[in-house]
């Protein structure tokens, strides 16, 4: 007899069938609860999403917007060229990764093929440009300047070149009207990263991948109002990606029009007039150390007195800025931002600082006031200023004697300031000031006429310039004190020597320190942008104004102007007496002070000119030069790095910039017929029907035309500066100053 069942399955063997069936049924379960799941609760979402997978969207770029002069000029527009471009995507596909295809189309295209290949490499940390630094997926533009016989070998061709296209497209351009230039001022555009994108997703103006965008100037500063929006067309394709309808479509909105201040004429001439004072300043010896000097970079700016508004800001050196256009090359990249490159990009009117010499004692004689000294009082003005040992010369040994405030500006008397501010520095109590007892006046003063702060102009990047006072000496001390410690010595170079001392009592203001100071040397550095505004508020009495180059922002259709207004940034700290006292100093500068060799013959009884000449110390290099000037419509400031005085280097420019502006010629006599803008530009450009703007054409060159009415001028081509007139303030302030037998209480700081 035996114990298995008539079914044949022992106990054992209906157990592991029991289980298997739970399991079996437990499997079930859980798939048809998933299945709920995805199909009736989240049904609808996922149909949504799916749906979404099988459409595929168009993008049409946006028409960006002009960027136009104060007449209607072009400086930035858009034309049609041939682009050749290359898509990654298609390229990584072959097996080469698209190297055969790139070497290719560089022969078609003329070019160097390790040229392309660089340009469709992505950007990053250890990639140098050029490479791409936008979307990869988005078609990278190897060329603009494509002719119409390679355009058509590549498209007849499409079989030799996978990821390749060529298509006339809309691209910046910047035409130069008049061969002007403008390029800091206008900027540059590139393509929008990924980063980009991500930060400005929840905004009121996202980037798609196509984008372009601003990278600096009023491109950058502009850049949501110029790019407009694109339109995107988004259509329905099966899984074989064959287009099945249009879901929807969203038309481009081209970018409006930003009309500036700048007259690109008076550009052009302040440009001209800028390169050629910088050429004329290589071919003079610098007296002090035997070698011509360098004039290595430079930069001017015409403003609007009472607006505030820049009518032209040139910046040397500079470059063009269709490089950039269509991808930029590595010689052209290196060009700009190599170390031999003098750093074009830079704009030198917001973004080069430098201690400003005897322009700033606009700023000292304020304080002075202020602090309680009589504008007509007996001031001496020796040939010296001795301190502790310390000797400070004024130039070449003038002594004028006893003088006012306003003739010690006209003739520039160093020693008068030196005094003031060695008083000043007594009464706030020297060295080791009481609490509470610092009045500061001179230091007040100039955060009062905004310096050390930025001007606030519609440009990015401006720099703030640097009022060393007795809050940025203790900080600056404690970021190179462990420095200063280390390399200083009692007697060792110069440079150890200055260490030395500033690692002892760098924190503290010194004697020597505030009687730099009072002239505008030692760490003090300003902007030309900054005297612009300063000279430009003397100029219009009292009002400083916020420099603005954007005057109008105009709709595509014409149909909406939104016009920048002039904005009132401060008034200046002095009365209406100083700043008449002033006036007239500035005035006497231009006829018989420190410019006047550079100003014979100016028509002064009709355009009253004004005026003020530095020459500022920079510690191992050549002195750099400043000229402020006004009338009571224009402030025109001029400075070139390693040029010598200011007077000298910049002078003759400068006249020439006025006799542009107002037509004067060179025998000093006045045509009104060739004068560029006599008065500055009121109103807009007129706005037509179909929204277009009305420009007139820019014939010839006036930066040429302006040179040649001044062939008669007798100041032109004059480098040797009368021994009769009043000198400019600085040549070199080592002429000023003895070195110190010891420290005393003087500073030997180096010279900013």
């Amino acid at each position: 007899m035996t114990n298995i069942p008539e079914t044949g399955r022992t106990p054992r063997v209906q157990i592991r069938l029991v289980v298997i069936q739970i399991l079996v049924l437990s499997l079930l379960g859980t798939l048809g609860g998933r299945l709920w799941y995805l199909q009736i609760r989240e049904g609808a979402q996922y149909q949504k999403e799916a749906s979404g997978n099988h459409v595929q969207q168009v993008v049409d770029p946006a028409v960006r917007g002009d960027i136009l002069d104060a007449r209607g000029v072009p400086l930035a527009d858009t034309e049609a060229r041939l682009v050749v471009s290359a898509s990654r995507t298609d390229l990584l596909k072959q097996r080469d990764d698209g190297k055969a295809v790139l070497t290719k189309l560089a022969g078609v295209l003329g070019v160097k093929p390790e040229d392309v290949i660089q340009k469709v490499r992505l950007c990053d940390a250890k990639t140098p440009q050029p490479c791409w630094n936008g979307s990869p997926y988005q078609p990278i533009p190897i060329t603009d300047e494509a002719t119409p016989k390679q355009a058509l070998q590549i498209r007849e061709r499409s079989e030799d070149f996978p990821g390749i296209t060529a298509e006339p497209e809309a691209v910046r351009h910047y035409p130069g009207p008049g061969k002007s230039n403008t390029a800091q001022v206008l900027g540059y555009l590139s393509p929008v990263t990924d980063d980009e994108i991500q930060k400005a997703k929840n905004t009121d103006s996202p980037y798609l991948r196509s984008d372009m965008v601003g990278r600096s100037g009023l491109e950058r500063e502009y850049d949501k109002e110029l790019r407009g929006k694109a339109g995107v067309t988004r259509y329905e394709v099966d899984n074989l990606g064959r287009v099945i309808g249009k879901a929807k479509a969203d038309p481009a909105e081209p970018g409006s029009n930003l009309v500036t201040s700048i007259d690109s004429r008076v550009q052009r001439v302040a440009e001209y007039e800028l390169d050629k004072a910088m050429k004329a300043a290589r071919q003079q010896v610098d007296k002090n150390t035997g070698e011509n000097y360098k004039a290595d970079s430079g930069a001017v700016i015409v403003m609007e007195a009472k607006t505030g508004r820049i009518v032209a800001m040139a910046s040397a050196p500079t470059y063009d800025p269709n490089v950039w256009v269509g991808g930029i090359s590595a010689k052209d990249y290196k060009s700009l931002t190599g170390k031999d490159s003098d750093y074009p990009l830079l704009n030198r009117a917001i973004q080069g600082q430098a201690a400003p010499g005897s322009t700033f004692k606009v700023v000292s004689t304020a304080a002075a006031v202020q602090a309680g000294y009589v504008w007509d009082g007996g001031y001496p003005c020796t040939s010296s200023y001795s301190v502790g040992g310390q000797v400070f010369r004024n130039f070449e040994g003038e002594n004028f004697g006893p003088i006012s405030l306003g003739r010690a500006l006209e003739v520039s008397c160093d020693t008068v300031f030196y005094g003031l501010g060695d008083r000043e520095w007594k009464k706030d109590g020297g060295i080791n000031p009481k609490r509470g007892q610092p009045r500061d006046w001179f230091f007040k003063t100039a955060h009062q006429f905004g310096l050390g702060k930025e001007t606030g102009i519609d440009l990015p990047n401006e720099v703030t310039g640097r009022v060393p006072d007795r809050q940025w000496k203790l900080d600056y001390w404690k970021a190179n004190k462990d420095a200063w410690c280390k390399s200083g010595k009692k007697n060792g170079s110069y440079v150890e020597k200055i260490a030395y001392e500033n690692c002892l009592e760098g924190n503290k203001m010194r004697e020597g320190d505030e009687i730099n100071y009072s002239i505008g040397q030692g760490d003090t550095l300003v902007t030309p942008i900054q005297e612009a505004m300063i000279y430009g508020a003397v100029a219009n009495g009292g009002t400083e104004y916020v420099p603005t180059i954007g005057k109008a922002i105009i709709s595509p259709d014409g149909k909406s102007v939104q016009e920048i207004k002039p904005k009132v940034q401060r008034k200046l700290p002095v009365s209406q007496a100083t700043l008449k006292g002033m006036d007239d100093a500035f005035a006497g500068v231009i006829t018989r002070g420190t410019a006047a060799w550079k100003f014979n013959g100016w028509p002064q009884n009709k355009i009253q000119l004004h005026g003020k000449t530095g020459t500022a110390e920079v510690y191992g290099k050549q002195t750099t030069g400043w000229l402020a000037t006004y009338t009571k419509d224009y402030s025109v400031i001029m400075t070139i790095a390693q040029a010598g005085t200011g007077s000298g280097s910049s002078g003759e420019a400068v006249r020439n910039i006025y006799s542009a502006l107002y037509g004067v010629q060179g025998d000093g006599s006045i045509d009104k017929k060739k004068a560029l803008l006599p008065e500055p530009q009121k109103g807009l450009p007129k706005v037509r029907t179909d929204g277009t703007i009305a420009a007139p054409k820019v014939t010839g060159d006036p930066g040429k035309d302006a040179e040649a009415s001044q062939k008669d001028n007798p100041s032109n081509g004059d480098s040797n500066q009368p021994a009769a007139t009043a000198s400019p303030t600085t040549r070199n302030r080592n002429t000023r100053r003895r070195p110190r037998r010891d420290r005393g209480r003087g500073s030997r700081r180096m010279p900013s």
